[in-house]
C-alpha cells in the first residue's frame, strides 16, 4: 500500500459573493480531485484545536499526525530544524520576516504593505539576512537565511513570553498597535525600528525599487519558541515517508518527526512553484522505496494573503492538473493499491487575506475500496458538509487515513 497525503495549504474558504456565493473549491476546474472525491469519501475536519491560533504550524502538525497541543512549541524552532540550525534546549527561535512597510514619519506610524516583500528571492534576501546579522548579531544573536522572505533569528537562553504578531495578520494596519510586547521585548522592537533604516538603504531594495518591486525595507519578528521533541513517525505508524514542500515549516517538521525532506528545484512557495517538478519529486520517491509522501503546496495560501482571488483558483486547478493528475496515473499504472488524502491544513479567506480556525473539508480516497460513483461529492466546502462525518482533530484523520 501506498499512501499520500496532499495538502493545498489555504485553500479553504468562505463563500464569495463574486463566485455567485460559491466557494474558490466550488468555482474552481479540479476534476482529477473531484473524481477521487466521487469514488472516496468526503467530510469536514478540525485541524486546529480550539484556543490555538490557525497557524500552519498547529494544522500541519495536525495533518501530520501530532496533537498540537501536545507537541506545538512554536513554529519558528522547526522552521531552524529545516535550516540545519542545531538549538540547544535553552535557544529560543523566532521567524523573523523581511517585510515591505509603507508610509511616511516613525516607524510606528508606517502600514503593513507585504508580508513577503513581493515573494523576494532567496538570492536577494541572503544579501539582506547577512547585512541584518552584521549589524544587530553578537555572541547571543544571530539571524539565519532560510526560503524567500521566511528566514531565523536564534536567541540563546532567551525567553518566550513575549506578544508578537504574525505581518500576513496585519495586512494594511499600521505598525503602532503591533509592536512587540512583554517583558524584556525592548530589544525585538528596537532591532525591527533600526532595521527600517538599514534595509532602506540596502542596495538590494535600491534596485528592487528601480524595478517597481515591494522593498524588503523591515525585518518583522515573531512565532517564537523552543526545540521541539516529536515522536517518531515511523514508530507511530510503522511506514517510511518524505515531506516534498518548499516552506521551511513543514521541512522541519517532517525532519523532526524523522521524515526524508526533498527539496524540488523551482519550487518556491508561490503561484510561481515548479507545480510538475513536485509531482516528479513523488513519484520518484515512491520508485525509490518510499510508502508514503507528504506533499505540501503553499500557492493557495499565498494567493489568499495577497487578496489574490483568481490566483487562487488557478493555484487550485494547477495543483489538480499538474500534481494530482500525474500521481494518480503513475499510482495506478504500478498495481498497488493506495490511499490519496486531499485537503487544505487551513481556511485562509480571501475577505480576511489570513488564517481562520473554521473546519476545512477533505477527499479521502482508497483504490482497494473504490466506490460507485456519486456525483454528489466532490473537494469543497458545501459537499463536505453535506457528508456529515467529521473529525474533531486532524491527527485522528490522520490515523484513520493509515489504518482504516
Amino acid at each position: 500500500m501506498k499512501y499520500l497525503i496532499l495538502v493545498a495549504d489555504g485553500a479553504g474558504d468562505e463563500p464569495i459573493k463574486e463566485l455567485g456565493g460559491k466557494t474558490p473549491l466550488e468555482t474552481a476546474n479540479i476534476k482529477n480531485i473531484n473524481q477521487l472525491a466521487k469514488k472516496g469519501t468526503v467530510g469536514v475536519v478540525s485541524t486546529v484545536p480550539e484556543g490555538i491560533a490557525p497557524g500552519s504550524d498547529a494544522a500541519n502538525l495536525s495533518v501530520m499526525g501530532y496533537d498540537p497541543r501536545v507537541y506545538l512549541t512554536g513554529r519558528s524552532p522547526l522552521e531552524a530544524a529545516s535550516i540545519g540550525i542545531d538549538m540547544s534546549d535553552t535557544d529560543v527561535a523566532f521567524r523573523c520576516n523581511i517585510v515591505t512597510l509603507q508610509g511616511e514619519g516613525a516607524y510606528e506610524d508606517l502600514t503593513v504593505l507585504d508580508h513577503s516583500a513581493g515573494d523576494i528571492t532567496t538570492e536577494e534576501a541572503d544579501e539582506l539576512i547577512k547585512a541584518v546579522n552584521e549589524k544587530f548579531g553578537n555572541e547571543l544573536i544571530q539571524f539565519y537565511t532560510g526560503v524567500s522572505y521566511r528566514h531565523c533569528m536564534i536567541v540563546k537562553n532567551g525567553e518566550t513570553d513575549y506578544v508578537l504578531t504574525p505581518p500576513h495578520d496585519i495586512l494594511t494596519k499600521k505598525v503602532r498597535e503591533y509592536m512587540p510586547k512583554g517583558e524584556g521585548a525592548d530589544f525585538i522592537y528596537n532591532m525591527m525600528k533600526e532595521s527600517y533604516e538599514l534595509l532602506s538603504k540596502h542596495p538590494v531594495n535600491i534596485r528592487r525599487v528601480e524595478k517597481g518591486l515591494n522593498p524588503a525595507n523591515s525585518i518583522w519578528i515573531w512565532g517564537q519558541g523552543k526545540k521541539p521533541q516529536l515522536s517518531s513517525f515511523y514508530d507511530k505508524y510503522q511506514i517510511k515517508g518524505a515531506t516534498i514542500s518548499a516552506v521551511d515549516l513543514i521541512k522541519g517538521i517532517g525532519i523532526c518527526a524523522g521524515l526524508k525532506s526533498v527539496d524540488v528545484e523551482g519550487a518556491t512557495g508561490t503561484i510561481h512553484t515548479n507545480f510538475s517538478g513536485k509531482a516528479e519529486a513523488a513519484i520518484q520517491q515512491f520508485k525509490d522505496g518510499m510508502d508514503f509522501i507528504y506533499l505540501h503546496v503553499e500557492a493557495p495560501d499565498e494567493c489568499s494573503h495577497q487578496g489574490d482571488l483568481s490566483g487562487k483558483i488557478s493555484s487550485l486547478e494547477l495543483i489538480d492538473e499538474k500534481i494530482v493528475g500525474p500521481v494518480i496515473e503513475y499510482l495506478r499504472s504500478t498495481g498497488e493499491a493506495f490511499r490519496f488524502l486531499v485537503l487544505p491544513d487551513h481556511q485562509t479567506p480571501i475577505s480576511i487575506r489570513t488564517h481562520a480556525g473554521k473546519p476545512v473539508p477533505f477527499v479521502l480516497y482508497d483504490s482497494s475500496k473504490e466506490t460507485e460513483a456519486d456525483e454528489s461529492k466532490g473537494f469543497n466546502e458545501t459537499a463536505a458538509a453535506a457528508s456529515g462525518l467529521f473529525f474533531g482533530n486532524g491527527y485522528e484523520l490522520t490515523d484513520y487515513f493509515f489504518g482504516c
